[in-house]
């Protein structure tokens, strides 16, 4: 699990294309990897990815093909900047909101609106999600906890203040980028018992 506070960003150094899978190598921020073991869970732009070693000198990951297909990752390559997030333990103060790192769908940025310090986005997302993203309520946009603006019948506005651009990859967003999106667990659950309460009520 992760809480959607990037811990920072990381360079890919090398891509490498297997028959069944890629290999990622990253260069992280320092003391990023500090006490990593081998299997150890990141969020790389919001997607939940197993170390494959202790990290020591580059966070390398092995990246299947089902992962690639429904994520940013197929347009990944040597010079990409990704967000980067340990998992969460105990002790961990929780100031974004639960994210799980499994990606339910991409969208692609349809406009950017500079302002003096912050920036505000339109992201695109399939309309079979509509039903789960509200206004005000939360979204994981590679890797990142935000809040949502206003929401349209297949985008939503995000404002993005300038920790938020400073720490993550987010400020380097234009127009027809792939994100990563992750819906609100706790919101598909209150949805879907809400549609089964009300299906089940009809049926009496």
């Amino acid at each position: 699990m992760f809480s959607g506070i990037v811990q920072g960003t990381g360079k890919v150094s090398k891509v490498i294309s297997n028959k069944d899978h890629i290999s990622l190598e990253i260069s992280a921020p320092k003391n990023f990897n500090k006490g990593l073991k081998k299997g150890a869970s990141i969020s790389v732009d919001g997607v939940c990815l197993t170390s494959v070693d202790k990290g020591i000198n580059k966070l390398r990951f092995d990246v299947i093909e089902e992962t690639i297909a429904r994520t940013n990752l197929k347009e990944i390559e040597k010079g990409s900047i990704v967000n980067l997030e340990r998992s969460i333990t105990a002790s961990t103060e929780i100031g974004g909101h639960l994210m799980s790192g499994h990606i339910h769908c991409t969208g692609k940025i349809k406009k950017i609106l500079n302002k003096k310090s912050t920036r505000d986005i339109i992201v695109d997302f399939p309309k079979k999600f509509k039903e789960y993203i509200f206004e005000k309520g939360y979204i994981g946009l590679n890797g990142c906890s935000l809040t949502l603006g206003k929401v349209n019948k297949s985008s939503f506005y995000l404002h993005l203040i300038p920790e938020t651009l400073m720490v993550t990859n987010l400020d380097k967003l234009n127009v027809g980028s792939l994100v990563n999106i992750e819906i609100d667990q706790n919101t598909i659950s209150v949805v879907e018992t809400v549609k089964n309460t009300l299906a089940a009520q009809k049926s009496r």
